[in-house]
């Protein structure tokens, strides 16, 4: 069941009501096109089910600026964290409707910053491929330039939770589309909303399991006698796993006798504070960049004698090519590359010559076991950084996305704690 929230105010019905059959129109595509029926139920937020099993999909469409309180932010937070996902839709691309969902969306996840999506990310394959789409004239009218589809979203976990389309779909759905609008056109809208359900669905049920296991928010626990891991903190989101590496930490831990127990902390860069950790861990699934500042200290950590773990969540391709950029603008005369099979990383304290992978990498690949796959930096004669292309944190909470390119849950587990072991032991 699809549930449109709309205005509190009844005044404000040409707000949320301005393309009424928008979703409708919609559904009956999808009927025709992939032979699935969902149904719509309107409602204002406050008759919203908490419960996202019986309210999966949260729409809202408008024109103009809006708020929400204090009690409707937390019930939106609740809500999406528990499963569900709320999709904001802009009004002939309205400008000051998607200011307003931007900055709700800050308030809202204060801690996890709204941020484009790639072509590359899932929701733009899980049905159909869409990575390049149709805009009515009126998109380059307003300045834009591109075929590339455009989605803010904040994502929690590896899911997408809360979803703001730049331009306009519902007139593509009601293929009721003019030159001027700035919208996409019916084919490329469609095809859109076909793939918002599909993903929804598919994440919805992984989201249920994972949400018994892991907590969004990780007790603090006492660092005293622990070494201190760092995770780099940077301007996008660098934190996509919430208790992956805890996990892997502790698991160490309980495998080895290595007599080191670490605890976590998030830093940027620029503090001096990363030159007592022997260890720092760099995720991410979008492009991203280090100011210059940030960089001359990775530099200098890693020249003096430190290690950095990096891996492309979820095997994300804008994350990669980023971290392929930084490190050969960093390090051009030694450039990243495959750590050979026979290497200690691979057999201590764990022998891991052949890893399972995820059914996305599986399908990529065309094999359902591989050589690890691990790349490496040297610096002054010692590999200083190891990179892995293929997510691994998603396994690490046993519980890897449905669309990650990635290692099984088994083999993440095994190959971090020889990264683990190798760190400590070089």
């Amino acid at each position: 069941m699809l549930l449109a929230a709309q205005p509190l105010a009844a005044q404000d019905d040409i707000d949320w009501n301005a393309t009424p059959n928008d979703v409708n129109n919609l559904l009956k595509s999808m009927k025709e096109m992939i032979d699935v029926k969902y149904s719509v139920q309107v409602a204002t937020l406050s008759e919203v089910a908490a419960d996202p099993a019986k309210n999966p999909i949260l729409y809202r469409s408008g024109h103009y600026n809006f708020s929400y309180s204090e009690g409707q932010r937390k019930r939106i937070r609740e809500y999406c964290l528990a499963g569900g996902m709320i999709i904001y839709n802009t009004g002939l691309g309205s400008a000051p409707f998607y200011r307003s969902a931007v900055r709700e969306l800050g308030l809202i996840f204060p801690e996890q910053p709204v941020q484009r999506l790639s072509s590359d990310h899932p929701i733009f394959h899980s049905y159909y491929d869409v990575d390049r789409v149709q805009y009515c004239p009126g998109v380059k009218a307003s300045g834009f330039v591109g075929d590339e589809p455009w989605f803010d979203a904040v994502e929690i976990n590896c899911r997408v939770v809360a979803l703001v389309s730049r331009w306009g779909m519902s007139v593509g759905w009601e293929d009721n589309v003019l030159p001027e609008y700035q919208a996409y056109e019916p084919e490329s809208a469609k095809k859109l909303g076909v793939n918002i359900f599909s993903y929804s669905s598919a994440m919805r049920a992984w989201a249920k399991s994972q949400a018994h296991a892991i907590k969004f928010v990780d007790k603090p626990e006492s660092s005293a006698n622990k070494v201190a891991m760092v995770q780099i903190v940077y301007d996008g989101v660098w934190k996509t796993r919430h208790a992956g590496l805890s996990v892997i930490l502790q698991t160490f831990n309980m495998k080895t006798d290595v007599p080191v127990k670490f605890a976590i902390k998030e830093l940027r860069l620029t503090d001096p504070e990363i030159f007592n950790a022997p260890l720092l861990y760099l995720t991410g699934h979008e492009h991203f960049t280090l100011k210059q500042s940030e960089a001359v200290q990775l530099k200098k950590y890693l020249e003096n004698g430190g290690f950095l773990l990096a891996e492309a969540c979820c095997g994300r391709k804008g994350f990669d090519l980023a971290f392929r950029n930084i490190m050969a603008a960093l390090f051009p005369g030694s450039p990243m590359k495959a750590i050979p099979q026979d290497n200690a990383i691979f057999h201590m304290p764990n022998n891991v010559e052949k890893v399972g992978v995820t059914p996305v990498l599986q399908q990529a690949l065309g094999m359902a076991v591989t050589r690890p796959k691990l790349e490496g930096v040297e610096v002054k004669g010692h590999v200083a950084v190891v990179y892995s292309p293929y997510g691994m944190a998603g396994g690490w909470e046993m519980s890897q996305s449905p669309y990650a390119r990635g290692y099984d849950d088994v083999s993440c587990q095994r190959l971090g704690q020889n990264i683990l072991m190798y760190s400590v032991t070089q």
